[in-house]
């Protein structure tokens, strides 16, 4: 983060831009290779308090079909045996509270729904950018993540897919937002 941004400067409501935005995961395959997955469709912000930041809050809602692996046959695999999008069309997040650990980094504990089911994530989050854009708005920067167990959520097909796939399945996240207000 520029050292010559005030932490209180940040105060105000984001809108997650999308453009400049990477929200996917990591998970290992027959416990060797690591496939590698982004969603394409997802919208969310932040409303971000500078004096206190565990006044502030975090949304993010995913389209789960929008998953993508760079292989047709995972993804459809994975919209359908896994995810179960015909059911359960959003993947969300959504903040119960923050904690300033040091400098830039942060603790963001909420409530991650996928499949309808919901359980508590706490995610390690960095702020890593804030600044005036050229088209002249303000905008910060988010790099971060979680180590999930997917069978929290009941993300598992059958018996060989439990073996197949490594049930620790780390999120990540690398995010611009614009203030809105």
């Amino acid at each position: 983060m520029p050292a010559s941004t005030e932490l209180s400067e940040l105060t105000g409501d984001y809108v997650i831009d999308p453009a400049h935005t990477r929200i996917g995961f990591v998970a290992r395959h027959t416990m060797s290779t690591r496939v590698r997955g982004q969603f394409a469709e997802f919208g969310g912000g932040a409303c971000l308090d500078g004096g206190d930041p565990s006044r502030s809050s975090a949304r993010l809602t995913i389209h789960a079909r929008s998953i993508q692996t760079r292989n047709q046959q995972r993804d459809d695999l994975l919209c359908g045996k896994f995810l179960d999008v015909d059911n359960h069309p959003a993947i969300t997040f959504t903040s119960a509270h923050v904690r300033h650990v040091d400098g830039a980094r942060y603790k963001v504990a909420g409530d991650l729904t996928i499949r309808g089911v919901t359980a508590p994530v706490t995610l390690d989050v960095e702020l890593t950018a804030a600044a005036p854009a050229p088209e002249g708005d303000f905008r910060v920067g988010f790099t971060g993540g979680a180590t999930i167990n997917r069978r929290d959520w009941g993300v598992n097909w059958n018996g060989m897919t439990a073996l197949m796939v490594a049930p620790k399945v780390r999120l990540e996240f690398d995010v611009t937002a614009v203030r809105a207000s």
